[in-house]
């Protein structure tokens, strides 16, 4: 083959590789099955069976009025960078984002977080990760 013409297909590869590959990174989230290897929870703890009671996140929910407060709790050590909660992430009943909190291992001592909302009801879902034992996904009742 022409060295012209390896070049040109070269090219022309890269170009339509380019062009496939953020159709399948941006493929449409709403297919994806909930659970489906994404997080562990109590009752789903694949690998990490040994690990549910410091990483499943505990919810308590205290209303006032039409003000909710969640607090979430994650029964982990924090062993500075080593191991410790990176965040704790609060999703709505449709697991859409509603707002999160980040840990600094040096500064926290535990992972606890607090989230007001208003005028809400219906289930409500925590998200805990571990910087070495992935996601952890618990759920409570507004």
């Amino acid at each position: 083959m022409e060295r012209r013409n390896f070049i040109r297909l070269s090219l022309a590869g890269a170009v339509g590789a380019g062009m496939i590959a953020p159709t399948i990174a941006l493929a449409d989230s709403s297919k994806l099955a909930v659970g489906a290897d994404i997080y562990y929870t109590k009752e789903a703890p694949g690998r990490w069976s040994g690990k549910v009671t410091t990483h499943s996140p505990s919810i308590e929910i205290e209303k006032a009025g039409g003000k909710v407060t969640v607090k979430i709790v994650t029964a982990h050590e924090m062993k500075g960078y080593e191991h410790y909660i990176v965040k704790h992430v609060l999703l709505d009943q449709n697991y859409k984002f509603i707002d999160e909190r980040l840990f600094d291992p040096i500064k926290d001592q535990a992972a606890r977080s607090i989230f007001t909302l208003h005028d809400y009801s219906g289930p409500i879902y925590a998200l805990s990760l571990c910087n070495k034992h992935d996601l952890w996904l618990n759920g409570a009742e507004v």
